[in-house]
């Protein structure tokens, strides 16, 4: 059987108290498209944090590529194939386009040249062409979520974590932004988000982990997840699911 890409196991981390990833652990598959979901302080962040490196678990293993990583420097990381963004885009202002994607490439690349030219094939991958000489500070919040996805790519990742990519678009940037997310996957690189649109989770998603309170409470395809009590429950509150039954089988009759 074919070793998983990354492979989480009895991933754990508390701050003080607060237990914000409880013993969790899954499994993403190369090549798939992928999701982690839940309500708002469920600790997703906080595991891409973990299995990226920005943060050490308090137990439990990160395993990328057949490697243990287990608490490994991001920038070994992302050397290695795994690449993250961040839900607060802040790119270089002063900078332009292009040298910001180019900052990303100078993980592989030396020269300057050479960055430059590849953020080009980059920026043509997310729809930054056009902008390539304008400074990242006149970009809209739409097309600063696309420089943060063209950073990312340019490292050249095997997988890709998106931290809300999404977050923050309007519904016509959301639906010009899924072609890009799916063009990455389809490219080859792995993909797995974190995302509270739900509309792009159940376009784009093949497999659906929900934590909640630090807990992965469910996993299955998006319908699945989207129809499990405890999901309902997580979002909407405790007896939610069966108020909802309730009214449907009265709308029924």
């Amino acid at each position: 059987m074919t070793e998983a890409l990354l492979a989480v196991g009895g991933l754990s981390r508390s701050f003080g108290g607060l237990k914000a990833v409880q013993d969790v652990g899954l499994s993403v598959k190369e090549g798939s498209l992928s999701a982690l979901i839940g309500p708002n302080g469920a600790g997703k962040t906080t595991l891409f944090a973990l299995m990226s490196g920005f943060l050490k678990p308090d137990s439990g293993t990160v395993r990328f590529a057949g490697q243990d990583i287990t608490g490994r420097e991001p920038h070994r990381n992302a050397l290695l194939g795994m690449t993250r963004t961040f839900q607060i885009v802040k790119p270089f202002a002063a900078q332009t386009v292009r040298e910001n994607i180019a900052v990303g490439a100078h993980l592989h690349l030396r020269g300057r040249r050479e960055a430059l030219a590849h953020a080009e094939g980059i920026a043509l991958r997310v729809g930054l062409a056009p902008q390539l000489d304008k400074p990242a500070s006149d970009l809209t919040v739409a097309g600063r979520k696309r420089l943060e996805l063209a950073r990312a790519l340019a490292t050249r990742p095997r997988l890709l974590l998106l931290d809300e990519v999404l977050a923050g678009l309007n519904p016509q940037e959301i639906a010009e932004m899924m072609p890009v997310v799916r063009g990455i996957a389809d490219s080859g690189v792995t993909v797995l988000m974190i995302e509270h649109v739900m509309q792009a989770v159940m376009h784009l998603a093949e497999h659906v982990w929900v934590l909640a309170q630090g807990q992965l409470i469910a996993e299955g395809s998006p319908a699945q997840v989207t129809s499990d009590d405890k999901v309902v429950e997580a979002y909407l509150g405790h007896g939610t699911a069966a108020r909802l039954r309730k009214a449907a089988s009265g709308a029924a009759e």
